[in-house]
């Protein structure tokens, strides 16, 4: 199973599902590489708040959401625009 904490080896999207171990995750993540024909970055997180690897799904240079993995789920911090939101 990956190390999320170790900085040296990136894990592979399958990995970070083992890890996981939540079905939603891998179909979230096929979900949204459907949905806006983008792909995954999997980056390393120094932030002291949520140090470790994660997921990012970008598109045009802009960053949709951020998957935050953990054991047994997964947290998404989804980006809203302008063009996204609606009042």
């Amino acid at each position: 199973m990956a190390d999320l904490q170790d900085k040296a080896v990136c894990p592979t999207l399958d990995e970070i599902g083992e890890y996981i171990k939540n079905s939603v995750f891998l179909k979230f993540c096929k979900r949204i590489k459907e949905t806006y024909a983008c792909s995954e970055n999997i980056e390393f997180s120094s932030c002291s708040m949520e140090p470790g690897w994660n997921i990012k799904f970008k598109k045009a240079g802009k960053t949709l959401c951020t998957i935050y993995p953990r054991e047994a789920y997964f947290t998404v911090m989804a980006v809203i625009g302008r063009k996204e939101k609606r009042t």
